[in-house]
């Protein structure tokens, strides 16, 4: 077989809009602090709706900030989100795009569950009922999918593949995998990728309310009186560069992309499992070439639902066998939500965040073990800790399974 030579990945910038508030900043300090974003549902329709609870971006966010007068009637909230998260972590990163002609090789790839659910919500409500005859004329443009990445694209002028990866809440892991892959296999030098997500809609919390997986009071990842998933909103954007590139031009370097692992469980649509899962965690060790004792923390999917926090953590035993019980695991939704789509994203931030600092973000609302999940989940506060690797996991409906690992910045 002829031998593919490939290149290391590392990120040299992120930027995040998330409940904790606007950049990556904000949203480390609040999940170091165990500082929970979930509060009361800011709805127009609140009233209406069984769900009272969300994770929701502050209400001073001002889209308008670093985004021009022109561009701003073209996007949706979602594209909103994007557009800010990718310009903090292009200003972090230092590069230049119009450099070495380096804008041609430079990837856009972002994850989201469902694009602009935000206009597709408007607009029904325009056309059925209030029986208005057309649909506004940015209707298009403002919901596709791919509407992020072509944005980030155009705002950049970065002409390397982009499109949009969809596959619901693994789509931000997904989209940085897809991203991590084009440059380690030279189709690439760079890539601006992650996920974003604004779906807190009146016709996307009934299709919630109706599955009956949301929490009504707040998310308790892990614990034996969790009640379900809280939503939330977000973006989660990073600069993902191949390691000589980074090091050629002085950038500071926030971790290394070490491996992925993907899976499909190809059993059922709604519930997980823990096979697939751990498929995917051994598949993201091994591209990394590391051993499970290397490990010392786990963020994890982590929802609060039933189903998924005992399957995960079945999923974790599978994978590193006796190494399970030494490993830190959390979930970080039970502060920020989950953003879908942007999940992944805004996990990676916290990854990031506990590689840096030597600090693992705990799992807030931890109150009552539950026999089912025995894994040590950094109950309630941060815990100081030395962090060589950490695997990143989103699991979707649909049993899709994408997992980061990363090492410290070489």
């Amino acid at each position: 077989m002829p031998i593919v030579s490939t290149r290391r990945v590392v990120i040299t910038g992120m930027g995040a809009i998330s409940p904790l508030g606007v950049g990556a900043a904000a949203l480390w300090q609040g999940l170091r602090e165990g500082r929970s974003a979930i509060g009361p549902l800011r709805h127009v329709d609140a009233g209406r709706l069984r769900v009272k609870v969300a994770a929701q971006v502050p209400e001073s966010f001002d889209p308008a900030a670093h985004i021009d007068e022109r561009t701003l009637p073209l996007l949706d909230r979602t594209s909103e989100f994007a557009l800010h998260a990718a310009r903090e972590a292009v200003v972090q990163s230092g590069v230049d795009f119009a450099g070495d002609g380096l804008g041609q090789r430079t990837a856009v790839i972002v994850g989201t569950g469902v694009g602009g659910e935000t206009t597709q919500d408007e607009q029904s409500r325009r056309l059925y009922a209030e029986n208005t005859p057309r649909a506004h004329p940015l209707t298009i443009v403002r919901l596709m999918t791919n509407a992020s990445a072509s944005q980030i694209s155009i705002a950049y002028g970065l002409h390397g593949p982009t499109y949009a990866v969809a596959s619901a809440c693994a789509s931000a892991n997904h989209a940085i995998i897809q991203a991590a892959q084009m440059i380690r296999y030279g189709m690439a030098d760079a890539a601006v990728t992650g996920g974003t997500e604004a779906c807190l809609t009146y016709g996307a919390l009934r299709a919630w309310e109706a599955m009956r997986v949301l929490a009504d009071d707040t998310c308790r990842p892990f614990s034996a009186n969790r009640r379900g998933l809280v939503l939330g909103e977000g973006a989660g954007i990073f600069v993902l560069e191949s390691l000589e590139h980074a090091q050629a031009r002085g950038a500071t370097i926030l971790a290394e992309l070490a491996g992925t692992g993907m899976s499909a469980d190809a059993s059922d649509i709604v519930m997980p499992s823990a096979e697939g899962a751990a498929a995917a965690m051994q598949q993201a060790l091994q591209e990394a070439e590391l051993n499970p004792g290397d490990v010392d923390y786990i963020n994890a999917h982590g929802t609060g639902t039933q189903a998924n926090d005992v399957t995960e953590t079945r999923a974790i035993r599978l994978a590193f066998g006796a190494q399970a019980d030494r490993l830190a695991v959390s979930s970080t939704k039970s502060m920020h939500g989950h953003a879908l789509g942007a999940s992944g994203a805004l996990e990676l931030v916290a990854a990031i965040g506990a590689l840096r600092e030597n600090v693992v973000p705990p799992t807030a609302n931890l109150d009552k073990v539950d026999p089912a999940c025995d894994l040590d989940y950094v109950p309630n506060v941060a815990r100081e800790m030395p962090v060589r690797v950490v695997l990143s996991n989103s699991f979707a409906f649909g049993g899709l399974n994408a997992v980061l690992a990363l090492k410290r910045a070489p």
